[in-house]
């Protein structure tokens, strides 16, 4: 079963064309939700419902545009126009601003790969990146997702909600699926690793997204105390340190609280 969202403008009337509209979006979020590997027509009807002979016509429509492109074999991906957009809406996002000097400086510290990463549609979305300076690197990339119950951003923003209708309706949504041995898989076991995120301050992503790699990960907090953005440190197994909580924890913990300092001092929505 598929919904669709009708907008409507100031009057209470709706708008003409936004049902086609949306049926374009959820199509490009599924195409971008598997925009490393590509997908098919097959993959599309199964993610969004939709009967093939739409779905086809929806991705020529989109090639024309540039938004998507052929890989090859009938496997879609984002296109370069669409690349080129979401780069400069990067570009222009004032919590990215804000967020850098941090960045940058955590980054530096722990010589390890920093994410900053926002809440979109019940999961994360990475909206910066700095790498590591050191030879293995996390592979992700700017505008890919990782989900809520799996990533170490995902975890720390569930814990800092204060809402806890709103945490009950986004754990609500979860289809838990497990990418490695030591993946959450069930409601009860997020909610019980939330808890110890709230007595300790961070999150933990213990190869639960990506075999041989941990991750911290804590939120950033507006004026209001509610959890806007988180940030997170990727370190290769092999390469962890001793000491984690001097290495990683501490400055991860200090960033983001000078974030959200800042967030309240310069008033900015995020």
């Amino acid at each position: 079963m598929t919904t669709t969202t009708i907008l409507q403008d100031k009057a209470g009337q709706k708008v003409a064309g936004t049902a086609s509209f949306s049926k374009f979006m959820r199509v490009l979020d599924a195409i971008a939700s598997n925009a490393g590997h590509g997908v098919t027509i097959q993959d599309l009807s199964h993610a969004v419902g939709y009967p093939k002979p739409t779905l086809y016509r929806i991705v020529d429509a989109l090639q024309a545009e540039g938004l998507v492109i052929n890989k090859g074999g009938q496997i879609f991906t984002l296109g370069p126009r669409l690349i080129s957009l979401a780069s400069q809406a990067l570009e222009s996002s004032d919590l990215r601003k804000v967020c850098r000097e941090q960045l940058i400086r955590l980054r530096d510290m722990t010589n390890e790969t920093v994410h900053l990463a926002v809440p979109v549609n019940g999961a994360m979305t990475y909206i910066d990146k700095l790498e590591s300076p050191q030879a293995v690197r996390m592979n992700s990339r700017l505008g890919s997702q990782v989900t809520l119950y799996s990533s170490s951003v995902g975890k720390a923003y569930l814990a800092a909600l204060g809402d806890e209708s709103e945490r009950s309706r986004l754990i609500g949504a979860i289809r838990f699926q497990k990418y490695t041995n030591t993946t959450l898989l069930s409601a009860q076991a997020l909610r019980n690793e939330i808890i110890d995120i709230q007595r300790q301050g961070f999150a933990e992503d213990r190869e639960e997204n990506e075999r041989d790699i941990f991750c911290y990960g804590c939120a950033i907090v507006d004026k209001i105390g509610r959890p806007v953005a988180c940030v997170s440190i990727s370190i290769p197994l092999f390469r962890l340190a001793a000491d984690r909580r001097t290495a990683y924890i501490d400055p991860l913990i200090a960033a983001c609280q000078a974030i959200s300092q800042k967030l309240r001092l310069l008033d900015i929505e995020a």
